[in-house]
């Protein structure tokens, strides 16, 4: 039940917008000359969509951000900061084809000063990412044998060379607007450890990508953040490190990223445990006293789960993920335990509450859903992190 995706530029005159028989909705991404400041999802069973009606929704929804955004094109100078050296690298398994998806955006935007792209290709089974690579010169093709993602993200830390380091996953499209969003955070935060940027959908064809989407999805909202090192409306700041972005679109300065070790190979490791790796890494952030800035002009388009069940194990993975982190989190640093065990407490209060209200029909996810994620924070409370270093204490004695 197809939700087409269509971008309005509120400075032009809006379109007529015409649905194709199975459309049950359309998907607005509005944007204000040029830039990304509102994303819609309205249920239409009407052939057409006239300018009127999609004014009116836009005059709902982004009335207060309309007028922010003027403001600030009146009050805000341009900034003409150097930009740091960047390396862009995209972590892949046997995935061709969302490599080379992922590649024709971003090269578009690559000019010989702009940045590196570096493609670490992990553990792969075959040639295929290797021979795709090739035909292309201005980007770079790394093997990592060692299988997991955070495997596959040292390594990119061990091959680049410049100031930043960016982590793309294969299965995103970067918007056009991208690179000058990362140019604009760091430009407004020169002091920043790490910035991440807006997801929203590439496509939602499925009932599976829809009911994501309208659950949330990866989104964080189109409003800049800066966190620091307290943030006085969240209680639990910042052991709940979900808050801070997605890892699929994040930078990090690549000195702050040496300096804490790099990445924790135990989480992230692939299949047995695809999860945690990017939260260890904002909090890590934080805890060592960096700033922290969420971006929305830097902006990527997520391909989500199309099918039901691959969706449901995605939730699975968030609670086993998540309890990963917690768990590490609470055996490293003791100067937060106190808090990690109220973030737990409220975890699974919070659990619970969306269960019932699944169950008594009053909530947008299915109780399947809910309880797939609880069941794999349960498990991943119950010794995940250690198991997961015993399976990659063996993985390095394999390849050393």
């Amino acid at each position: 039940m197809p939700y087409p995706i269509h971008e309005i530029e509120v400075t032009h005159p809006l379109p007529t917008l015409t649905l194709s028989e199975g459309d049950t909705g359309v998907a607005l991404i509005v944007r204000r000359q040029d830039q990304p400041i509102g994303f819609l999802m309205q249920p239409s069973t009407n052939c057409q969509i006239e300018p009127d009606t999609i004014a009116q929704w836009i005059a709902e929804k982004l009335s207060a951000k309309l007028l922010q955004e003027a403001i600030r094109d009146e009050w805000v100078a341009p900034m003409n900061a150097r930009f740091p050296s960047l390396t862009v690298a995209i972590c892949t398994k046997d995935r061709p084809d969302n490599v080379a998806r992922c590649l024709n955006s971003l090269l578009q935007l690559q000019s010989p000063d702009a940045f590196e792209i570096v493609v670490i290709d992990n553990a792969p089974s075959d040639d295929r990412t290797q021979t795709l690579v090739a035909d292309l010169p201005t980007v770079r093709y790394v093997q990592e044998p060692k299988p997991g993602l955070n495997f596959a993200r040292n390594r990119a830390l061990k091959e680049a060379n410049t100031e930043l380091l960016a982590f793309l996953d294969d299965d995103v499209v970067v918007d056009r607007q991208w690179l000058k969003g990362l140019m604009t955070a760091w430009a407004e935060n020169p002091d920043a450890a790490a910035c991440t940027g807006l997801v929203l959908p590439y496509e939602l064809e499925t009932d599976a990508q829809i009911l994501f989407e309208r659950r949330g999805g990866f989104g964080r909202g189109f409003e800049k953040i800066r966190y620091g090192q307290v943030l006085p409306s969240n209680p639990l700041y910042p052991c709940g490190a979900g808050i801070f972005g997605a890892g699929c679109n994040m930078t990090f300065r690549r000195d702050v990223l040496l300096k804490l070790g790099g990445f924790d190979d135990a989480l992230d490791t692939g299949a047995p445990l695809p999860g945690g790796g990017d939260l260890d890494m904002f909090y890590r952030i934080i805890r060592s006293g960096n700033a922290f800035v969420y971006e929305p002009q830097y902006l990527v388009y997520h391909q989500h789960r199309q099918e039901y069940e691959k969706l449901r194990r995605q939730y699975w993975t968030w609670g086993l993920g998540f309890m990963a982190f917690v768990t590490k989190s609470y055996q490293s640093d003791r100067a937060q335990r106190s808090q990690f065990r109220r973030l737990v407490q409220w975890w699974f209060k919070d659990q619970g509450k969306q269960l019932l209200k699944s169950l008594m029909g009053r909530h947008s996810l299915p109780s399947e859903m809910i309880l797939a994620e609880l069941w794999g924070g349960i498990v991943g409370l119950l010794g995940e992190y250690g198991r997961s270093q015993q399976r990659i204490e063996q993985i390095r004695r394999q390849y050393s």
